[in-house]
Formats: structure tokens, C-alpha cells, sequence
């Protein structure tokens, strides 16, 4: 697969279909590889990508820190994950296209609308995370690494990284960067090797960052309610993928769709149908 130097850092991507332009921010959580869109849940049984690709040219890419992406050890925000997306439409020589987030991924898509508004066409929100146990629960998985972090020295992650394989969704203490770890002999190396402190007050930081809200993350409710961009969002209903947060979404977004349907009731052609609906009114 192709590879775009994305300010600095390595972002596998992969473009599937021809048409409009659709940038499709990976679910996944803390794994959001771009094989997520054919494997995962509720995407492996809609198949979405395949679908859309018989009518948009659908870019899906690993985001920085996960799968074959590279990364940097800073106090990374949902601002970051907006910049690699834009910068690998930049990449492309996109100046504007539709985007579509799944899980997680629907916070980078807010924070790219908020941040970059003429380059989104439009945003379908696919199961947006949010909600007071999605938060407690983000933020124990980066607590859970710097207790290990504590305990045991950086170098202990390394190896648990390079032995073990796992995300930082998978087990919190192998931390934000494991997978860059387990890839980049380089970075390992400077890694195990960080100033103990430091990295303490990044990887605190970063968590409060991503996780300061009870809400829908990603961008600010003052920043969505400027926004004029058409929205199209999927709730789900479950403790990370609350419906609350899709309401919340919802109610910030000026003439945001949200399609009311049960989890149950979003099957592969009801999903394929409402999809190619909203986007090709839109093309």
C-alpha cells in the first residue's frame, strides 16, 4: 500500500473506488487501522466500503500511531488527527471532499469541520463516541499505562510492545505508541530512553485532551454551531457509542440528518441506501 509523508510522519493509506472524493476516518479506537472498515462490528456487517465504492473514490488510511503509521511522542490532540487528514488530501491534491467517520474516527471529523471548513463537502458521523462511561473508561486505560510506566521504566514497554503486539486499546500498558514501537526500531530505541517526567506530564495531557468530556468529543459546541456543512449521523447505543453523544451532535449541527433508526434495524442495504442518499444529493 502507499505511503504519504504527513507532516513528518508516515500514513499508510489505500484509495478503493472511483468518483467524488470520500475521506473515511478509520474506527477502532486506539487501533484504527484502515482494515477496520471490512472487519469491525458493525462496518463488517453493513460493509460500507464496499458500497460506497462503487460511486466515490474512498480514501482510508491508518491513523498516526496505529497499524503501518508512523508516530511522535507529544501531547497529540484531536487537532492533530485533523492535520494528518487534511494533510494526506493534501497529499493527493484533494482540495475538498466528503468525510465519514466511524467510532472514533467521527471526533477527528468534527475537529477536521471545525478546523478546516472548506474542504469538508460534507460529514456523515457513523457511531460517534462519547458519554460519561466512554470517558472514565479512556481515561483509566492512560492511567493504567503511567501506573506501568511507574512501576516498571519505559523500557519494559518497549518489550511488552515488540513481544506482545497488542494496542493500546488491547492493553493500556503498552501506551499510545506501541505500535509505532513495534515498527520503528529507531523510535523504540528513543523511546525506552525518555525523561521519565516528561513523558508522565505528555501522556497526561494527552489523555486530557482527548477525553475532557461527557459529550461527543472532537470539537467544541461554540465551533459546531458555526458550521454550515451538510451532516448526516448514525447513532449507535452502547457504553462507548452512546446515543446521547449522537444527539448531542445532533443539536449542534445546523440541519444535521439523523437518521432515528434502531442499531438492529441498520442493516447492509438500509445502510448502503441512506448512505448513497445523502452523499450523491451532495456530490
Amino acid at each position: 500500500m502507499p505511503t504519504a509523508v504527513v507532516d513528518g510522519i508516515a500514513t499508510r493509506y489505500e484509495i478503493v473506488g472511483a468518483g467524488p472524493p470520500l475521506l473515511m476516518l478509520s474506527p477502532g479506537g486506539f487501533d484504527a487501522t484502515l482494515d477496520k472498515w471490512r472487519t469491525l462490528g458493525i462496518y463488517a456487517r453493513t460493509r460500507p466500503l464496499d458500497h460506497l465504492a462503487r460511486q466515490f473514490t474512498c480514501i482510508i488510511f491508518d491513523r498516526r500511531e496505529c497499524g503501518a503509521s508512523g508516530g511522535r511522542v507529544e501531547a497529540i490532540a484531536w487537532a492533530h488527527y485533523a492535520a494528518q487528514a487534511k494533510g494526506l488530501l493534501d497529499h493527493l491534491g484533494i482540495a475538498r471532499a466528503h468525510l465519514m467517520g466511524g467510532c472514533m474516527g467521527c471526533c477527528t471529523v468534527v475537529a477536521f469541520a471545525a478546523a478546516y471548513p472548506d474542504a469538508a463537502q460534507s460529514i456523515i458521523l457513523w457511531w460517534p463516541v462519547g458519554g460519561a462511561r466512554y470517558r472514565i473508561r479512556g481515561r483509566q486505560r492512560f492511567a493504567d499505562h503511567l501506573a506501568h510506566v511507574q512501576a516498571h521504566g519505559l523500557e519494559s514497554v518497549v518489550t511488552r510492545a515488540q513481544l506482545e503486539g497488542k494496542s493500546f486499546a488491547a492493553d493500556p500498558r503498552g501506551g499510545p505508541w506501541s505500535s509505532v514501537i513495534r515498527q520503528d526500531a529507531a523510535f523504540a530505541a528513543a523511546y525506552g530512553k525518555l525523561d521519565l517526567v516528561r513523558y508522565a506530564a505528555t501522556v497526561t495531557a494527552m489523555m486530557n485532551n482527548l477525553h475532557d468530556r461527557d459529550t461527543a468529543p472532537g470539537a467544541d459546541a461554540e465551533d459546531l454551531m458555526r458550521l454550515a456543512i451538510p451532516s448526516l449521523i448514525v447513532p449507535g447505543r452502547d457504553e462507548s457509542h452512546t446515543t446521547s453523544a449522537a444527539r448531542f451532535l445532533e443539536e449542534c449541527l445546523a440541519g444535521a440528518e439523523y437518521w432515528d433508526v434502531p442499531v438492529d434495524a441498520q442493516t447492509e442495504s438500509g445502510s448502503a441506501e441512506r448512505l448513497a442518499r445523502f452523499l450523491t444529493a451532495r456530490a
